[in-house]
């Protein structure tokens, strides 16, 4: 009865014409940053994060997570036409997609990609449901020492499944939480780190932060990728599939989905990983291995399911533990405090509307991109006609417009653009700032709860591991950390993250 309520309230606050206009805004931005390559939802949602600061907290968190599973389903249009894949997550799509559409089979493509996307999306937005209340009831009996165990296996996790060198993911990691202490120390009311500089006493604002990072660095390393974009005009018909279609399709929607609600959930897995790891899936379990690669439906169907899933399920470790799983959850921490919203499990019980309309909102922006974007799928690869060249004054003005607006203050500016050349710098040595930005949101957790336990148990560091639920979550950080250390794991951590 009391799930009843909450659903009620949330599809109440979701179903209110502001919050349907902002819900359209998010899928329809999504969608068009998911198809043109090389913005991506993340830098996409770090840009907006200034102009959403004047809405209201269920508007803002709506809209943001409407461009951020609008993304996900935006980067497969172009990835079946176009074999342009807009989102990380979509590249596994071009695989089969385009030859299917190479076949004049471009419609059925779509439309099994858009009915996999919306199917996922109601099944996860379901999960999120089933999961959300007891797994909040069991965080509220967290204290500060299971918290700080949860945090650390959170940030390991980051470590292990980020790409690249373990050993920069780490340093990505340490560099992030002592970016988050930056400031006045709240015990003592010593300055840390300031270097006499006034405006880092109040620390690191987190949105220049990821603006710089994410969204300026990211667009400054796509200027200097000059590969010409082909846009080809393919013949789209028949958009509604057989039924022989649906009848292969379906298997691999379900498996997809149950790949991506489980793997969307792990911190610092990403968008790539669920599809991926849905299509290598289906690929095993194929009688006919050989025609994947050929144009397979499943090879559209999986993924895609996977892609989705992945992208709703992030938001249970935020809206039930304020922990986020991956970069762009950062950012939806960071919205959350620009609205004054505190994250953690108290969340669902003090903002009651906001949780839920926001989850009731996942469905309502899954039904919308199923019903706007096939008949758009026209305008939509019409914009990869647009040059790379002139978008980028244009993003690189809101974003200084945002950043100043924030608190008025030049300083961000400025911190902006340094982070802008770091991110920059992070690209072309090969480094994943995700891990950075996921130790800047949690530093300051980490010291909280760490000093909390200290106090509760007189300096006894051993209090971690009295507590059963805190040893556990260390055992598993144990664990992770000997596994990182193994020879033949770490060559297959390295070959299954270069596929």
């Amino acid at each position: 009865m009391e799930l009843l309520d909450h659903l009620i309230l949330g599809f109440s606050t979701a179903l209110q014409p502001g919050n349907l206009l902002f819900c359209l805004i998010g899928v329809l931005i999504g969608t068009a940053i998911g198809v043109l390559p090389g913005i991506g939802p993340i830098p996409t949602v770090a840009l907006l994060l200034p102009f959403t600061f004047g809405l209201e907290p269920s508007s803002a968190m709506i809209m943001l997570a409407g461009i951020f599973y609008g993304a996900q389903y935006g980067g497969s249009t172009t990835a079946i036409l176009v074999n342009v894949p807009g989102e990380t997550s979509s590249v596994v799509t071009c695989i089969d997609g385009h030859e299917m559409a190479k076949r004049g089979r471009a419609g059925p493509a779509l439309a099994i990609a858009a009915i996999s996307s919306f199917f996922a999306g109601t099944v996860a937005t379901v999960v999120i449901v089933l999961l959300s209340l007891p797994l909040s009831a069991l965080a509220l009996k967290f204290t500060a020492v299971e918290y700080f165990s949860l945090l650390v296996l959170g940030l390991i996790a980051a470590v292990v499944l980020a790409h690249g060198s373990i050993a920069k993911s780490l340093a990505m990691v340490l560099l992030g939480l002592l970016m988050g202490l930056v400031g006045i120390d709240v015990n003592s009311g010593a300055s840390r780190m300031t270097f006499g500089v006034p405006s880092l006493s109040d620390g690191l604002d987190f949105v220049p932060v990821a603006m710089g990072l994410f969204g300026l660095g990211e667009i400054i390393a796509n200027l200097e990728r000059t590969t010409t974009r082909v846009v080809v005009k393919q013949s789209i018909r028949d958009l509604i599939p057989s039924w022989a279609d649906l009848k292969a399709a379906f298997p691999a929607m379900v498996r997809g989905t149950a790949i991506g609600s489980i793997l969307g959930v792990l911190p610092g897995g990403g968008a790539a990983l669920p599809p991926f790891t849905a299509y290598a899936i289906e690929k095993k379990l194929a009688r006919d291995p050989s025609r994947f690669g050929k144009g397979a439906i499943e090879g559209v169907a999986g993924p895609e399911a996977a892609n989705n899933a992945g992208a709703q399920t992030s938001f249970i470790p935020l809206l039930t533990l304020g922990i986020p799983a991956n970069a762009l959850m950062a950012l939806m921490i960071g919205a959350l405090m620009m609205q004054g919203i505190q994250p953690g499990p108290q969340v669902m019980a003090e903002q009651p509307a906001l949780v839920w309309g926001l989850i009731a909102s996942m469905w309502t922006g899954n039904l919308m991109l199923l019903i706007i974007n096939l008949p758009l799928v026209g305008i939509w690869v019409s914009m990869l006609k647009i040059p790379y060249r002139l978008l980028f004054p244009a993003i690189v003005l809101f974003c200084c417009i945002g950043t100043y607006g924030i608190s008025n203050s030049i300083f961000n500016v400025w911190v902006m653009l340094v982070c802008a050349g770091v991110g920059y710098f992070f690209i072309k040595v090969g480094v994943e700032p995700a891990p950075l930005l996921l130790g800047l949101v949690l530093g300051p957790q980490l010291e909280e709860n760490f000093r909390r336990a200290m106090l509760l148990s007189d300096g006894d560091v051993t209090v971690f591991l009295r507590h059963p639920i805190s040893a556990v979550l260390l055992a598993i950080v144990a664990v992770l950390m000997l596994a990182l250390l193994s020879p033949t794991l770490f060559r297959k951590r390295k070959q299954a993250l270069s596929e």
